[in-house]
């Protein structure tokens, strides 16, 4: 197991390099240099602080994170087929932002656009900067306007934090990262998908010492059919929900939802292990499974490569409605094109309702029988309701967080191409 300072460490390594051309993406572009400052950014320069904190949509202590959060939800726009972004730049992007530590490049991208997966559209590199693809707290972003018109966002100076010659040997450790990654870290590091051999075959908690009947942080706990040296780690997983693809009926695997880290004090049959690092309370017959602490942390918001329709199948926790930063299962993997980094539109799932109307009266008739049961069925649209982030992928569902939700989002919504 790894501690959790490691792991936010390593979270904070790693960053997001901002790509300027997607793949698949006609409209993202790679610029050679930073562009002029439209008359109207060179003004508000000038104006220094007073200008910059008029065009702030956050007081000054909020980072553009909590800024996106708390800010009232815009409805996402598609991607222009044609060079013109502006209409996809949000009215209240300022002009010049300081980034602060908590700031997410998801967050930063949301007050400046409306669909914060184009940000490779309008950021710009900027060659004379050291890591010019990462961005770092207490540099200088400010919002210009290229010879075309465009708007376009870019380095204007950089922090102290970049330039400290101590931290020259690992440049990304300061970096902001994509999203929060608090809320989708247990995922990264530990396996969350199980499939009937593994849990068939996975050593188990067979009992507690001292009679407990669950278990929690310095517990010792007996386990069945560990084949372990001292002091090995082992992630224990209860099995939750079979996950199940609505298209086809068939089993795509079982939630596995960590409950701890169990060190191995004593080998044998059954060995023996210390519990640490508690997430909730472990059971009898919890399964043991090796750490996997492959976190895929570098990748770029984008598309899909192609056509995507599929479904949210469950909402880690077990709830039936969706919020912001919650995380979801869908039923596309790997086979379908997922990967970390690709963004789907989330929409809320269209009832079904009677049509109880003809000629300007309604049909239904107590008096001939003739009720509600009979008229026509008419399926309504579905309806945008937030922006789903792929972070996990495996052959068949992908792991996502909600990091956009106008509306409320359920177990059985529709996810597509934004």
């Amino acid at each position: 197991m790894v501690s959790n300072q490691v792991l936010e460490a390593r979270a904070v390594a790693g960053l997001l390099v901002v790509c300027v051309a997607l793949a698949g993406c006609s409209h993202f572009r790679h610029h050679e240099a930073a562009p002029a400052p439209a008359p109207a950014a060179a003004a508000t320069s000038a104006a220094s602080s007073t200008s910059e904190a008029t065009a702030s949509p956050a007081p000054q202590d909020m980072t553009a994170t909590e800024a996106a959060v708390n800010a009232p939800a815009v409805t996402p726009v598609s991607a222009p087929a044609s060079a013109d972004t502006g209409s996809l730049l949000n009215a209240s992007a300022p002009m010049h932002y300081t980034v602060k530590k908590g700031d997410t490049l998801w967050g930063i991208a949301t007050m400046y656009l409306k669909d914060p997966w184009l940000w490779p559209e309008v950021w710009v590199i900027n060659p004379q900067v050291p890591n010019p693809h990462l961005i770092y707290p207490g540099d200088t972003l400010a919002l210009a306007y290229g010879a075309n018109g465009r708007p376009e966002v870019f380095l204007e100076k950089a922090g102290l934090l970049r330039l400290d010659p101590r931290l020259r040997s690992e440049p990304l450790a300061n970096a902001i990262p994509t999203i929060p990654y608090g809320a989708i870290a247990a995922f990264l590091s530990r396996p969350t998908v199980m499939s009937e051999d593994e849990i068939r075959h996975a050593p188990y908690v067979l009992a507690f010492r001292d009679m407990h009947q669950v278990a929690g942080s310095g517990i010792e706990v007996y386990v069945k059919n560990l084949s372990a040296t001292p002091n090995a780690r082992y992630s224990v997983m209860h099995i939750a929900v079979p996950l199940v693809d609505p298209d086809d009926g068939k089993l795509l695997g079982y939630e596995g939802i960590y409950t701890a880290t169990a060190l191995v004090e004593r080998p044998g049959e059954p060995a023996k292990a210390l519990l640490t690092d508690p997430a909730r309370e472990t059971l009898a017959g919890d399964r043991l499974l090796s750490q996997d602490n492959e976190m895929p942390l570098n990748f770029t918001p984008h598309p899909p490569s192609g056509d995507i329709r599929g479904r949210i199948i469950d909402v880690v926790g077990g709830t039936d409605l969706v919020g912001q930063f919650e995380v979801v299962v869908i039923n596309r993997g790997k086979r379908h094109g997922m990967e970390p980094g690709t963004v789907l539109a989330i929409d809320q799932q269209g009832d079904s309702v009677r049509d109880l109307y003809r000629g300007g009266r309604s049909i239904v008739n107590t008096a001939n029988g003739f009720n509600s049961s009979f008229a026509p069925t008419v399926k309504l649209p579905d309806e945008r309701a937030g922006t789903l982030l792929v972070f996990k992928t495996y052959d068949r569902l992908s792991f996502g967080l909600i990091v956009g939700a106008s509306d409320t989002i359920h177990v059985g919504d529709p996810v597509h191409n934004p």
